[in-house]
């Protein structure tokens, strides 16, 4: 790609990750010469007090693209499955959110605060990871670098519009339900209630009993990170929280670190916010702070916190984390790796 002063970008799709992937490019001020929003139909749709156009997919639309943001439908497969290569054929740079194309040896897996070298490996594609994923690796990556991760078991409470739009609305309108003593409602959008409940269930089941979202976390993580050493294990989970991940991360290192350490290497690392201090107040004194998910709800970063060492494992430490998973555990994410091609 040639350097510009400015792009022609198009976005795919405008779900829940679409929306927020149009939102971030005009505030992070993405040098945008002409902005092309598709979906299956033609419509208008309003953002932030702005009209944009929706026009309806093909693959003429992608002539004179240079980047193409392709929103993805987690667990589906997507709109990049028949119009990513066609994209590429007319000169784009495809930046794929969904899942069609990530354990493609051709085809970097980025976040770009561990690998960005990886983009300069693309032939056109480059996958953005999945959302769980990415709040994990980014906490877990600068303390790999110090001391080298050997085993990580990770436990995921996943918010429903990480399955889109219509399973927050589901989650609402069952609260409004279940409060109400109406349990005629219909499960739709997720395979369980989720009003006041969760289920350790998200996508298909596979191999060992793990489900499709569960093999992600191992197999991603091992292909971001560059390890395949790496024992990864995972549960993941649907709570009943309309937006942001939490993730309870446990990690054996190589080499023993301290929880004083690893604050203090959290607290410098790209993308990080520490949140794990003493509160001073008159009623406890030893209250500590800590991330939930209406903290980083419409935030970049990734949120740590509940940062301790194993009492009984002399390498293990506890980590908790948090993130928004349409931000940077999707548009966010994929708005960066566009930024790192044009630079």
């Amino acid at each position: 790609m040639k350097k510009k002063s400015s792009y022609n970008v198009c976005v795919v799709g405008v779900g829940a990750v679409g929306i927020e992937m149009i939102r971030i490019l005009r505030q992070r001020n993405f040098p945008i010469n002409e902005l092309r929003v598709l979906a299956r139909s033609f419509r208008d749709i309003t953002l932030d007090g702005m009209i944009y156009a929706v026009k309806e997919i093909s693959p003429e639309q992608f002539d004179g693209v240079d980047i193409a943001l392709f929103a993805g439908t987690e667990g589906e497969k997507g709109a990049a499955v028949t119009y990513a290569k066609e994209a590429v054929k007319r000169g784009a740079v495809v930046i794929d959110n969904g899942s069609d194309f990530r354990m493609d040896p051709g085809v970097p897996l980025v976040v770009p605060e561990i690998n960005p070298q990886d983009i300069k490996k693309h032939k056109g594609i480059i996958a953005n990871p999945n959302c769980s994923t990415i709040q994990m690796v980014v906490a877990l990556w600068p303390i790999h670098r110090a001391v080298t991760v050997k085993r990580v078991v990770v436990s995921t409470y996943q918010a429903a519009s990480g399955a889109g739009r219509q399973a927050v609305e589901e989650l609402l309108s069952q609260t409004k339900c279940a409060v109400g003593n109406d349990v005629s409602f219909k499960c739709i959008a997720l395979p369980q209630r989720i009003a006041f409940n969760l289920f350790p269930h998200i996508s298909k089941f596979e191999d060992y009993d793990y489900t499709n979202e569960e093999w992600k976390m191992v197999k991603e993580t091992h292909k971001i990170m560059h390890d395949k050493n790496i024992k990864v294990t995972a549960t993941c989970a649907r709570v009943p929280v309309a937006n942001g991940h939490s993730e309870a991360v446990y990690i054996e290192t190589k080499d023993k670190i301290t929880a004083k350490k690893a604050r203090a290497l959290l607290s410098k690392a790209p993308g990080v916010k520490l949140v794990d201090e003493l509160v001073p107040s008159d009623s406890d004194k030893n209250r500590r702070s800590y991330p939930m998910p209406i903290d980083a709800d419409g935030k970049d970063e990734v949120f740590v916190g509940r940062v301790r060492e194993d009492p009984f494992v002399k390498n293990g430490l506890w980590l908790w984390v948090v993130s928004d998973n349409l931000r940077k555990g999707a548009a966010l994410n994929a708005v960066q790796i566009a930024e790192l091609v044009i630079k």
